[in-house]
C-alpha cells in the first residue's frame, strides 16, 4: 500500500522549482482557520509516473474515471505514495496496492446486496418492456397503413381533378344524372378513406394499449429504482464513516445535512485523506486526474483536476482538520516567528530548500510550506549538513527586504564548529577567493584568478583534547566558504570535523558546524533582531 517515490519516478526526473499549481482546501469546522493541501510539482511528477503505469494496462482505459496520490511522511521521516481510484474498478472496490474504501460499506453489505438484486431485477423488467413484440409489430403496421393511405390519398386527389376537370368542360350543358355520377364517386372515395381509417385504429388500436401500459410501467419502475438507489445512498451515507488527522470520526450524512450527492466518498481525495488519517501519516501534496474513456465532456485523459464541487469540497475542511499535528515538528524547530517570517533550528542532513530531482525533496522549506497556509520562502540556504537558524520570509515584501540585507552584508551571522586538529593561533581574518567548478558542483576550490571575494573572522573559542571548537563570522556569503577557508592550506589548514568532501577521514556521523547566531534589522518592527541556539555538539 505505501510505495516508494522510486516505483513512479527515475533518478534523473527533474522537478520543477515552481510554487503549486492547485491547493485542495477548506474551513476547519471547529476553528474557521482555512487548511490547504497543494498539489505540487513532486505530486505531479509522481501522478504522471502513474498514468505511464496505467497505460500499460488496457483495463484501465476501458472505464474513465479519476485516480489520485497522496505524498506522505511516515513518522519517521519517510515519504512514501499512496494511490486510489475512485468508485470501483473493474466491478471491484477493494485491489491490491489501492488504498481500501472508506469503512461502513461492509456494515450494509447485507441490504446493499438485496438492493442491488432488485435494481438489477428492475433493469431487466425496463428491458424486457421496452423490447415488447407489439412495439414492432405496431411500427410495422402503423407504416403499412400510412403507405396505404398515402397511396389513396394520390389516388382521390387524381379522381378530384379529373371531375373537376369534366365539369369545366361540359361548363352549362352539364345534365342531373353527370352531377350525380360525379357526387356519388365523391362519397364514395370518402368512404373509402374512412373505412381503412376505422381499420388502422381496429389493428393499431389494442396494440397501441398494451404499448401504454407497458410505458407507464416503465415510468413507475424508474422511479422505483430512483427511489431504491436514494435509500441505499441513505444508508450508505448513514454508514461511510470519515476521519480527520485529530482523530474525529463523522458519518456523510452528519458532515452533509443537507444532503449528499451520489458518490459523496467515493472519489479518491476523501479515500486517501481518510487512509492516511487512519494510518498515522502525514500528508503532504496529493494530485488528482482523469484516465481512461470519458463520457463526460469536459474530462480529458491525463489532465489534473481539483476537488469536484458538489462531492468533495465541502469535506475538505474536516477531512484536513489537525493534519498539522502530524507533522515531524521539533526536528525544525521554531525558534521564532511573528506574522512577517519565520526562523527555525534546522538539523543536519536535511537540505534547507528541495533540490531538483525527485529524491531531494524533503527539505525545511517544503515541510514547513506542508505546514503553513502560506508561500514561505527561504532568505538564505545552509549547507545540507549544517545545522543552525535559517530564515523564511512569509511575503514577498519580507522576503525581498531581508535579501537586500544579505546583499548588503548587513546581517551578523555566527558559526560555531570544531577542526579535526589544535590549531595554533587563537584569531585572525582569512581572505581568499572561492570559485566552483561547474563540472564538479557543489565542490569550491580557492582560486586567486577566478574566485569570488571571500573573508571569515574567526576565534578560537577552546581546544578540547585534538580538536579545536572555533566561532567563525563570515563577512560574504560564499558557497562552503568556512568549509574550504578551514581546509585549504592557505587558510587554517585543518577540515571542520566530519567535513568528507574536503578530506575530513574520521568516522563522523554529521559535519560539526552550526549556524548559532544571527541577527538583523526587522523589515516591519524597525529593530535589531538577535536569535541564537545552543550548539548540538
Amino acid at each position: 500500500m505505501l510505495n516508494k517515490l522510486s516505483q513512479f519516478l527515475n533518478p534523473n526526473t527533474e522537478i520543477p522549482s515552481t510554487l503549486p499549481s492547485y491547493y485542495y482546501e477548506g474551513n476547519c469546522p471547529q476553528t474557521g482557520e482555512l487548511l490547504k493541501l497543494p498539489r505540487t510539482p513532486l505530486a505531479e511528477a509522481i501522478a504522471e509516473g502513474l498514468m505511464q503505469q496505467l497505460q500499460q494496462n488496457e483495463i484501465y482505459s476501458r472505464e474513465g474515471k479519476m485516480y489520485g496520490i497522496l505524498l506522505v511522511e511516515l513518522p519517521n521521516g519517510d515519504q512514501r505514495v499512496i494511490k486510489a481510484f475512485s468508485g470501483l474498478l473493474n466491478s471491484c472496490s477493494v485491489v491490491e496496492g489501492w488504498v481500501t474504501p472508506i469503512p461502513g460499506r461492509e456494515d450494509i453489505a447485507l441490504a446493499e446486496a438485496q438492493t442491488l438484486a432488485e435494481l438489477a431485477a428492475i433493469k431487466q423488467e425496463i428491458i424486457t418492456l421496452k423490447q415488447l413484440p407489439e412495439r414492432e409489430e405496431y411500427a410495422i403496421l402503423s407504416a403499412e397503413f400510412q403507405q396505404q393511405l398515402q397511396i389513396l390519398s394520390l389516388q382521390h386527389s387524381q379522381s378530384k381533378r379529373e371531375r373537376q376537370e369534366k365539369r369545366q368542360q361540359l361548363g352549362e350543358n352539364i345534365t342531373i344524372e353527370t352531377i350525380t355520377q360525379l357526387e356519388a364517386e365523391s362519397r364514395q372515395q370518402g368512404i373509402e378513406r374512412k373505412y381503412l381509417k376505422r381499420r388502422q385504429n381496429e389493428v393499431l388500436q389494442p396494440l397501441q394499449q398494451i404499448i401504454n401500459a407497458a410505458d407507464t410501467k416503465i415510468r413507475e419502475l424508474k422511479q422505483q429504482r430512483k427511489e431504491l438507489s436514494r435509500q441505499l445512498q441513505t444508508q450508505m451515507h448513514a454508514a461511510y464513516s470519515l476521519t480527520n488527522f485529530s482523530g474525529k470520526s463523522l458519518s456523510l450524512q452528519q458532515l452533509l445535512p443537507g444532503g449528499t450527492p451520489t458518490g459523496t466518498g467515493e472519489c479518491c481525495a476523501p479515500k486517501l485523506l481518510h487512509y492516511a488519517a487512519t494510518h498515522g501519516l502525514k500528508p503532504l501534496a496529493m494530485a488528482e486526474f482523469w484516465w481512461g474513456n470519458s463520457s463526460v465532456q469536459d474530462k480529458k485523459q491525463g489532465e489534473f483536476y481539483g476537488a469536484c464541487v458538489e462531492r468533495c469540497q465541502p469535506l475538505m475542511g474536516f477531512l484536513l482538520s489537525g493534519k498539522h499535528k502530524h507533522s515531524a515538528q521539533g526536528k525544525e524547530e521554531i525558534i521564532y516567528e511573528d506574522q512577517w517570517l519565520i526562523a527555525v533550528n534546522k538539523p543536519s542532513g536535511l537540505l534547507s530548500v528541495p533540490g531538483r530531482y525527485f529524491h531531494n525533496q524533503d527539505s525545511v522549506l517544503s515541510r514547513l510550506r506542508n505546514w503553513y497556509n502560506v508561500e514561505l520562502m527561504a532568505v538564505h540556504r545552509l549547507d545540507q549538513e549544517t545545522s543552525g537558524i535559517l530564515l523564511l520570509a512569509k511575503d514577498v515584501f519580507t522576503h525581498s527586504q531581508l535579501n537586500q540585507q544579505f546583499q548588503k552584508r548587513q546581517i551578523h551571522k555566527v558559526y560555531e564548529a570544531i577542526l579535526a586538529g589544535n590549531l595554533i593561533i587563537n584569531e585572525g581574518v582569512i581572505d581568499l577567493p572561492l570559485w566552483g567548478n561547474p563540472e564538479n558542483r557543489p565542490y569550491q576550490t580557492v582560486d586567486l584568478e577566478r574566485g569570488k571575494p571571500s573573508l571569515t573572522r574567526f576565534r578560537v573559542i577552546r581546544k578540547e583534547g585534538d580538536y579545536t571548537r572555533i566561532e567563525f563570522i563570515p563577512q560574504t556569503g560564499r558557497t562552503h566558504q568556512l568549509r574550504v577557508h578551514a581546509a585549504d592550506v592557505r587558510g587554517l589548514g585543518m577540515m571542520i570535523l566530519g567535513d568528507k568532501l574536503y578530506g575530513c577521514s574520521a568516522e563522523i556521523s554529521r559535519l560539526y558546524l552550526h549556524a548559532r547566531e544571527l541577527s538583523f534589522q526587522h523589515p516591519h518592527l524597525g529593530k535589531n533582531l538577535y536569535l541564537q541556539t545552543k550548539t548540538p555538539f
